[in-house]
C-alpha cells in the first residue's frame, strides 16, 4: 500500500522529516545518541549531525545531556523535542487521512510483477511510413538517430 512521507523545509534553513523524527523517537527509547544510532544502523557522527541540525533549526533544543546516574548519563529529549515529535506525527496522520483516496487511486494503478505489468508496444503508423520500420525499437534510439542525421549539423532544434 502507498505510504505518504512528510518532509517540512523551514525558511531560511533546516528541515524535519521521517528520519530525524525516527532518531528523536530512538533517543527517547534508548536514552543516548549512540544507542539510538546503533538501533537505526546509523553512525554516531551522522546521528549527532542530525541532532545538531535540529538544535540549530529551532529556537529551543530538542535534546539535552543527562548527567550522572547509574549508567553515567546520556541524552534525553527536552519537552520541546517531545512537542516536535507530537506535531510531526499528528501532521503525518492528518495528511495521510486527508489524501487516502488519492493515494489509493494511484496505488491501484501501480504495475506489479507478472501479468499486469505495463505493455509498451511500439506504435506502427497506419500509412506504413518510416516510423513503422523501427524494428521494435521502443525506446526511440534509432528514431532519434535518424532524426538527428536529417538535421543540419546533427543537432536538435
Amino acid at each position: 500500500m502507498a505510504k505518504l512521507r512528510l518532509r517540512i523545509d523551514f525558511e531560511p534553513a533546516g528541515s524535519l522529516g521521517p528520519g530525524k523524527v525516527a532518531l528523536l523517537e530512538a533517543i527517547r527509547r534508548c536514552g543516548s545518541i549512540s544507542s539510538a544510532a546503533r538501533e537505526l544502523d546509523m553512525s554516531y557522527r551522522r546521528a549527532w549531525l542530525l541532532i545538531d541540525d535540529l538544535n540549530q533549526t529551532f529556537r529551543q533544543p530538542v535534546v539535552s545531556a543527562v548527567v550522572g546516574g547509574r549508567k553515567g548519563g546520556g541524552t534525553g529529549l527536552t519537552a520541546f523535542g517531545e512537542t516536535v515529535i507530537r506535531h510531526y506525527r499528528e501532521m503525518e496522520a492528518e495528511a495521510s487521512a486527508s489524501l487516502a483516496r488519492h493515494m489509493t487511486a494511484l496505488q491501484e494503478e501501480v504495475a506489479t510483477a507478472g501479468t499486469d505489468a505495463p505493455r509498451h508496444d511500439c506504435p506502427v503508423p497506419e500509412d506504413g511510413s518510416e516510423r513503422g520500420e523501427q524494428e521494435q525499437d521502443c525506446d526511440g534510439r534509432k528514431a532519434m538517430q535518424r532524426s538527428l542525421s536529417k538535421q543540419p549539423g546533427g543537432r536538435l532544434n
